[in-house]
C-alpha cells in the first residue's frame, strides 16, 4: 500500500479470492508443455523450502535451548571462613566501617578472586565475593561469594569449590598466609535477604556483665512477620560466650518453613556450623543455655507472613575458654558430666578421662542422662558426637546404662564435631568387687544393680531385660510369646501391647454371638446398647447406632437442649454432634490448654516443667504449709478432695479462712518471689455432704476463690469430662503435686509428675480387698515404684485425650501405703461426680 493509501478506511482496489485458478483456466493452449515443465520444479522449490524452514526451526531451537535453557543461570552462593596467620586481630577488625577492616578485606577478597580466577570450572561463573567479619584466631575471615551457572554445570562448580585448597597466596601489594579455609553451599534468597535486612546487630560482652537481647518487638509486641534478622555476639579473646534463652516462645514448628532461631559456632550461616534450630515454645525450666567453642557466635531469626507469637529473651557473657574436661581420676568413685552439663556442650571438643580405682577392684560406669543426638545420624554409626569407652562409641539418646571394665582402669573419651551440640551426659563411676558386683542385690548383665524383689517381675528394671528372662512364670502371671518373658495375668486383654509382639492381646476373642467389653468380660450380643451397664465399665453402651432419638442414660452425652448422644467423648472434638452445637460451646471448650508443649528432654527426672501442667494448685494453711493439692476449672472454682477439709486434731480444716491458694506455683521456694504465681484466699468450702471418712466415697470438695484469676501461660483451667466421658483401661495418665517422694518421707520442693495407667476396676477391687465404690477410679502400676503419696490429696489426674486437650479423670483420693505392689492409687471418679459439681459450681 502506497503512504497515500496509507490512512484510507477502505481500499477501492478489487480483490478475488479466486483469481490464481482463472489465471490457470485461460492459459494459451501452445504453453502446455511449459506448464508441465514447470510443475515438477515448483514442486522441488516448495520442498525445499519446507525443508529449509524445518532445518531453521531447528537451529533456532537448538540456539534458543542452548542459550535460553541449557545456559540458563542458576545463582549459586557459598559462605565460609579462612584462618589468616600472618595478621593479628585488632578491635578495629570488628566494626566494618573502619579503614582497617575495609583493607583486610580488600586483601581477603583479592584473594578469593585470585583463587576463584585459577580454576576452570569455577572462573566462568564467578560473579561477586565480600567479607563479612573478622574474629580472633589470629584472624579469621568470613565470606560470601556469588556464582551464576549454568544448571548442566551446576556439579562440577559444587565439586570443585569443595576440593579448593588454599595456603599461600601473593596479591599484589601484600602477602597473606592461610592455614585453613572452608567453604559451604547456603540457600541463595536466604542469604541475600540476610545480606539486604537492615535487623541486624552487633553486641560485644562486657566483663562480669550479662548483656540482654530479644526478639523485635519483645516483649510489648508480637515479633514482625517475615523477618530475617541475626544477631553478632562476641567476647574478649581467650573467652568463650555462654547464651541462655530465659524465654521463648514462637509459633509451632513448621521446618525447614515457619519461624525459627538458629545459632551457628561461626559468623557465617553455614549448617556445618549450626549448633541448634530452636522453634515453638520452651517452658521457662527447660534448660536452653549454650556455649561457644570460640569467641563468637551468629543468631538468626527467620519468620513467615503468620507470626504471631511473643518471640524471645537472651543473655549472654564471656568466661575463660580454659574450662578444662577430662583429667586424671584415681579416686573410688565419684561423677563425670559433658563440658557445662546440663547446658549444651560446645562444638569441636574432647576430653578424656583417665579413671583408675584401687587395684583389687573393677570399673563400673552408670550413665543416669545421656542425650548426644546428631540429626541423621544412626546410632550404629556414631560418627559426629560420641563417648568412647574400650573401643566401642555410645550417641544419640539413651535411657540409664551401665558399662563396666574387667580391670580396674578405664578410659572415657567424649568427642563433639562442628556441628548441632546436645544436652551431653552425667554419669557415675564406682568400684566394685568382681566377685560381688551388687551386695544383696541382683546383678543385671549390663552391671546394674537392682533389687532383688524386681527379678521376674515382668518390668523392664535391667533396662536390657536380663532380670526378665529364663524365669518361671507365677499363678499370676503368664508368658509372652516372642520375648519369653512373664508379664502380671492383669495386663491379658487390656488392650495396650505389652508384650511387645502383642501376644497379651491375642486369643482375646469372645464366644460366638457375644460382646467383648473394654474390660475384657464377655457379654452377650443382645446386651449391647440395651441401656444397661452389662459390662461394668460402660463399654457396651458406647459408639451405638444412632436413634431418632437417643435415650438419656449415665451413659450418654446430654446436650444443652435436653437431647442425649450415645458417641464417646464428642465435647470438644471439632464434631458439632448436638443439634444446638452445645458439645462445642466455646465456654465449655476453653480449657485443658498447655501453653507450653511437654518436652521429652527434661534434665530432673521427675520434675515436672513450668506450665506443664498449669491448672495445678497449692493449698497451703498456716499451720502446716502446703497441705493439699487443687484443679482450676474456673477463674473462681478449685475441685479438690472432701477428706482435705476434714476437722482433725484441734484443727478445724472446714475453716477457708484457714487456707491460701497459689496458682501458676511450680517451686514452693518461689511462691513469694516469682511473678507467675498468683496468691488468693479461699471464700468458701463445699465438701460432698455424703463423704464418707471411712470408705473415703465421695471423696470430693469445690472451692471458691476470694476473687477471680487471671489466666496467663501458667494459669489455665482444666476441661471437666460429662458423665459419658470414657476413660479406657490401659490409658496413660498424669498424676501431679507435691507430695512425698516416697511413703513416710518429706514432700518436694519442685512439682513433681508421673505418668501411670488406668487400671480395670474389678481387677484394682480384687488386689485392694473390695475396698472400691461406683464412684473410684483405679490408677497406678501392679509393680510399684509410681504413684501418688501424701501431699498429693485433692490434686489431678489429667488425661490428654484425641482433641488434644487436657481432662480431669480424677481426683487424688487414697492408696494403701505409696508405690507399693500390688497397690495402685485410688482416685475419686469426676465421670461419676459430674452432676454434683454442675450442681454446685454451675459448670
Amino acid at each position: 500500500m502506497r503512504n497515500s493509501d496509507s490512512n484510507l478506511k477502505y481500499s477501492h482496489r478489487p480483490e478475488s479470492m479466486n483469481g490464481f485458478e482463472e489465471v490457470v483456466e485461460f492459459l494459451p493452449a501452445t504453453n502446455t508443455k511449459k506448464v508441465e515443465k514447470r510443475g515438477p520444479r515448483r514442486k522441488y522449490v516448495v520442498i525445499g523450502v519446507v525443508l529449509g524452514a524445518a532445518l531453521l526451526s531447528l537451529t533456532v531451537g537448538l540456539l534458543v535451548w542452548h542459550f535460553a535453557y541449557r545456559n540458563a543461570r542458576v545463582q549459586k552462593m557459598f559462605t565460609g571462613s579462612l584462618r589468616i596467620t600472618n595478621y593479628p586481630f585488632i578491635d578495629a577488625y570488628e566494626n566494618s566501617t573502619t579503614p582497617e577492616f575495609n583493607q583486610l578485606a580488600e586483601k581477603v577478597t583479592d584473594m578469593l578472586k585470585t583463587l576463584y580466577s585459577g580454576h576452570p570450572d569455577i572462573a566462568p561463573y564467578f560473579s561477586d565475593c565480600s567479607v563479612t567479619a573478622f574474629s580472633e584466631g589470629s584472624v579469621i575471615a568470613y565470606y560470601w561469594a556469588e556464582f551464576a551457572v549454568p544448571a548442566y554445570r551446576e556439579e562440577a562448580l559444587d565439586k570443585a569449590i569443595s576440593e579448593l585448597k588454599v595456603q599461600n597466596v601473593n596479591l599484589r601489594r601484600s602477602f597473606l598466609a592461610v592455614d585453613s579455609f572452608e567453604s559451604y553451599p547456603i540457600d541463595f534468597q536466604l542469604a541475600r535477604k540476610f545480606r539486604d535486612n537492615s535487623c541486624n546487630y552487633f553486641l560485644h560482652a562486657k566483663p562480669g556483665e550479662l548483656t540482654k537481647f530479644s526478639s523485635p518487638g519483645f516483649p510489648n509486641s508480637p515479633y514482625p512477620p517475615n523477618t530475617r534478622c541475626q544477631w553478632v555476639l562476641r567476647a574478649d579473646v581467650d573467652h568463650i560466650i555462654s547464651l541462655k534463652f530465659k524465654t521463648f516462645k514462637m509459633d509451632t514448628c513448621n521446618l525447614p518453613r515457619g519461624d525459627y532461631v538458629k545459632l551457628y559456632d561461626s559468623l557465617s550461616i553455614a549448617e556445618a556450623r549450626t549448633m541448634m534450630t530452636l522453634c515453638g515454645s520452651y517452658p521457662p525450666s527447660y534448660n536452653l543455655t549454650f556455649f561457644s567453642s570460640q569467641n563468637v557466635m551468629l543468631i538468626t531469626m527467620v519468620s513467615d507472613d503468620k507470626g504471631r507469637q511473643p518471640g524471645f529473651m537472651a543473655e549472654f557473657k564471656q568466661q575463660p575458654s580454659t574450662m578444662l574436661c577430662g583429667g586424671t581420676i584415681r579416686n573410688s568413685e565419684g561423677v563425670i558430666t559433658s563440658p557445662f552439663f546440663p547446658g549444651h556442650y560446645p562444638a569441636n571438643k574432647e576430653c578424656i578421662w583417665d579413671i583408675q580405682v584401687p587395684g583389687n577392684k573393677f570399673v563400673k560406669l552408670r550413665f543416669n542422662m545421656f542425650y548426644l543426638l546428631e540429626p541423621g545420624v544412626p546410632v550404629s554409626s556414631c560418627t559426629k558426637d560420641y563417648v568412647e569407652i574400650n573401643n566401642q562409641r555410645y550417641c544419640g539418646e539413651k535411657q540409664p546404662f551401665v558399662v563396666s571394665s574387667n580391670s580396674n582402669k578405664m578410659m572415657v573419651r567424649f568427642r563433639s564435631d562442628q556441628s548441632h551440640t546436645d544436652t551431653g551426659f552425667t554419669a557415675q563411676y564406682v568400684s566394685y568387687d568382681s566377685e560381688n558386683p551388687c551386695p544383696d542385690q541382683y546383678t543385671c548383665k549390663s552391671g546394674r544393680c537392682i533389687s532383688k524383689e524386681r527379678r521376674c517381675d515382668g518390668w523392664n528394671d535391667c533396662i536390657d531385660f536380663s532380670d526378665e528372662l529364663n524365669c518361671n512364670c507365677t499363678a499370676d502371671q503368664f508368658r509372652c510369646k516372642t520375648s519369653t518373658i512373664c508379664k502380671p495375668r492383669f495386663f491379658l486383654c487390656d488392650g495396650v501391647n505389652d508384650c511387645g509382639d502383642s501376644s497379651d492381646e491375642q486369643d482375646c476373642k469372645c464366644p460366638e454371638n457375644n460382646f467383648k467389653c473394654a474390660n475384657g468380660k464377655c457379654i452377650p450380643n443382645a446386651q449391647k446398647c440395651d441401656k444397661n451397664d452389662n459390662c461394668g465399665d460402660g463399654s457396651d453402651e458406647l459408639d451405638c447406632p444412632a436413634e431418632p432419638k437417643t435415650a438419656c442414660t449415665e451413659l450418654t452425652y446430654k446436650c444443652k437442649n435436653n437431647e442425649c448422644i450415645s458417641k464417646t467423648n464428642p465435647e470438644c472434638d471439632g464434631e458439632k454432634d448436638c443439634a444446638d452445637g452445645s458439645d462445642e460451646d466455646a465456654d465449655n471448650c476453653n480449657c485443658g490448654k498447655r501453653p507450653y508443649t511437654r518436652k521429652t528432654r527434661i534434665v530432673g527426672g521427675v520434675n515436672a516443667d513450668i506450665g506443664e501442667f498449669p491448672w495445678q494448685v497449692s493449698l497451703h494453711t498456716k499451720k502446716d504449709g502446703h497441705t493439699c493439692g487443687a484443679s482450676l476449672v474456673s477463674p473462681t472454682i478449685l475441685i479438690s478432695a472432701a477428706h482435705c477439709f476434714q476437722d482433725m486434731q484441734g484443727t478445724r480444716y472446714s475453716d477457708p479462712s484457714l487456707w491460701t491458694a497459689f496458682l501458676g506455683l511450680h517451686d514452693q521456694k518461689q511462691r513469694t518471689t516469682s511473678k507467675d504465681v498468683v496468691e488468693r484466699s479461699i471464700k468458701r468450702i463445699v465438701p460432698h455432704r455424703s463423704f464418707n471418712d471411712y470408705t473415703y466415697d465421695n471423696d470430693i470438695a469445690m472451692l471458691e476463690l476470694s476473687s477471680p484469676v487471671t489466666y496467663t501461660d501458667f494459669i489455665q483451667p482444666i476441661c471437666i469430662p460429662e458423665s459419658s466421658h470414657n476413660f479406657p483401661v490401659g490409658k496413660g495418665i498424669w498424676v501431679t503435686g507435691w507430695g512425698a517422694l516416697s511413703e513416710g518421707g518429706s514432700g518436694s520442693v519442685v512439682l513433681q509428675k508421673a505418668e501411670i495407667r488406668v487400671i480395670n476396676y474389678n481387677e484394682c477391687n480384687k488386689l485392694l480387698d473390695n475396698q472400691l465404690t461406683a464412684r473410684m477410679l483405679c490408677a497406678g502400676f501392679v509393680s510399684g515404684g509410681i504413684d501418688a503419696c501424701q501431699g498429693d490429696s485433692g490434686g489431678p489426674l489429667s488425661s490428654l485425650e484425641s482433641n488434644n486437650k487436657m481432662y480431669l479423670a480424677g481426683i487424688v483420693s487414697w492408696g494403701d501405703g505409696c508405690a507399693r505392689r500390688n497397690k495402685p492409687g485410688v482416685y475419686t471418679s469426676v465421670t461419676n461426680m459430674r452432676d454434683w459439681i454442675r450442681q454446685n459450681t454451675g459448670l
